[in-house]
């Protein structure tokens, strides 16, 4: 009975491991060090940068992030000077080394009124969006002293 219990078990953990895992180490433009987590060979670099965002999140690392994959280029110093594609499998690549940093905001711009389809941003008494959150980061980050 021991026996066939032992098989089952040993079964169950291989249907969950779906190829090679790889540990991968991600440095993100201007924090203190990397992340790293394990992930499968053939997850796709999309749902790498989503994991990574969600790692950095929970550390609560500075700068903060959005978390949205989208507005994030994944590159890979070993490879070249060119940001992966979201929908190509980590483990294709055979590094385990890479860099994550945000969109220039020229891109995220052009891809806003793409969007929009030339119809205006919403903005809050006149400000951007982009004002209101450098506004909460500087109250955030206020010290409080005692006399």
């Amino acid at each position: 009975m021991m026996y066939n219990n032992n098989k089952q078990k040993k079964k169950k953990r291989e249907m969950m491991v779906k190829g090679n895992r790889i540990l991968i180490s991600v440095t993100f433009l201007g924090s203190a060090g990397p992340i790293r987590f394990v992930a499968n060979e053939g997850d796709l670099v999309a749902n790498v940068i989503d994991t990574a965002l969600k790692c950095y999140a929970r550390e609560g690392r500075l700068p903060v992030l959005g978390s949205d994959f989208n507005e994030f280029l994944f590159y890979c110093p070993m490879v070249g000077p060119e940001a992966l594609s979201p929908w190509e499998a980590i483990g294709s690549l055979g590094a385990r080394n890479f860099m994550l940093c945000e969109k220039p905001e020229v891109e995220k711009k052009k891809k806003v009124e793409e969007e929009d389809n030339g119809r205006s941003s919403f903005f809050i008494n006149g400000a951007s969006k982009g004002s209101f959150r450098a506004w909460i980061h500087k109250s955030f980050s206020l010290k409080v002293t005692t006399h």
